[in-house]
Parts: structure tokens; C-alpha cells; sequence
């Protein structure tokens, strides 16, 4: 199985994060658009159908990622490719 790129996904949070607040502050078409595009991208990134499930699954990579030394990262996503 694929691993998702922690960086893409720490973005990809972020981001999510920021559009949700620009929405609960104003009513954008552009950043309601925008935060659809980012919810699909990282449930698909996370593998679940919802948000929240894969904000949850975002988070777990997040904490494994930072408790995992780079070399084996490194060593896993060469062994994938």
C-alpha cells in the first residue's frame, strides 16, 4: 500500500484549515469550490469516504511520521516504488 507523503498531507491540512475558517468568517464561492477540491484530495490521500475519518487517519501518519527516523521512511518508499 501507498503511503502518502507526510509534507503533502501536513499542506493539505493546513490548508483545509484555513479554507474552513475563510468560510465560517464569509461566504466565498471560490474558497467553498476550493475546500470541496481539498476535502476530496485528502480523503482519497487517506483512503475514507469522509473528512473526518480522514483527518484522524492525516493526523496518526503525522505522529508516525514523527516518531520514525527518515532512513526508514526512505527505505520503505523506495522498497514501494
Amino acid at each position: 500500500m501507498l503511503v502518502p507523503d507526510p509534507k503533502v498531507v501536513r499542506k493539505l491540512l493546513t490548508r483545509y484549515a484555513v479554507l474552513r475558517i475563510s468560510e465560517a468568517e464569509r461566504q466565498h464561492p471560490q474558497a467553498a469550490a476550493e475546500l470541496n477540491d481539498v476535502v476530496y484530495t485528502l480523503c482519497v490521500m487517506m483512503g475514507t469516504t469522509g473528512i473526518r475519518e480522514a483527518i484522524v487517519k492525516a493526523d496518526a501518519l503525522l505522529a508516525a511520521a514523527r516518531s520514525t527516523p527518515k532512513t526508514v521512511i526512505a527505505e520503505d518508499r523506495a522498497a514501494a516504488a
